[in-house]
């Protein structure tokens, strides 16, 4: 993998207060490129053409530079969900394309999305007290849709069934473990049908 490059001046920058970010970019194009497994703050630094030495102004250690990808992550992932659940239709449709923000969120993100995963996992939030985790969002999304409930089965044992979901199909989808062929269908197809049958089986699939 060749030195990341911000722009012909770039290096000059990195001393004016670039560094963090170009930092940041060279974390996330390694980790799509090549996994999180193997990821170092010397992948870093090489990748924006520094000494080790430089990361440590910046980042404390190679947690720190994944918890700062992971609090982005979330971010992100948490504007995502956001919009799906105003977005039009039916309460039902509106939580479904929730779940189809998550998928695409993992493959647009996959930086993010590992980062995620490998600091705090998805039910626990960076800063809870700024902002409600991706996981609580789902499971408010639920009890907001449908507030008739789901048959004495509480939300967020739903919530965690969908999470799941998404979850398994984004990784499979990642790995290239999904099966593809004519009459298939793809992760999105597969994930409405199965919160489709969640929802309906917890016995609040109502329009």
């Amino acid at each position: 993998m060749r030195p990341w490059r911000e722009g012909s001046g770039d290096r000059r920058g990195y001393h004016h207060g670039n560094l963090k970010e170009a930092l940041i970019e060279a974390a996330r194009r390694f980790i799509a490129e090549r996994g999180i497994a193997g990821f170092t703050l010397v992948d870093a630094a090489r990748l924006v053409g520094v000494t080790p030495a430089a990361l440590y102004r910046h980042f404390r250690g190679r947690e720190a530079l994944l918890e700062e990808l992971a609090g982005r992550g979330f971010a992100d992932l948490a504007e995502r969900l956001a919009r799906a659940l105003t977005s039009r239709g039916t309460a039902l449709e509106r939580f479904t394309r929730m779940g189809e923000a998550y998928l695409a969120f993992a493959e647009e993100e996959p930086a993010y999305y590992a980062a995620i995963f490998e600091t705090r996992g998805l039910h626990v939030s960076i800063d809870s007290e700024a902002r409600p985790s991706p996981f609580d969002m789902l499971v408010e999304a639920l009890r907001s849709t449908f507030p008739e409930g789901f048959g004495g089965v509480t939300p967020r044992f739903i919530a965690l069934e969908v999470w799941a979901l998404a979850h398994g199909l984004a990784t499979l989808s990642a790995a290239g473990h999904l099966p593809k062929g004519p009459g298939l269908p793809d992760k999105y197809e597969l994930l409405r049908a199965g919160v489709l049958a969640l929802v309906h089986g917890a016995g609040g699939g109502r329009p």
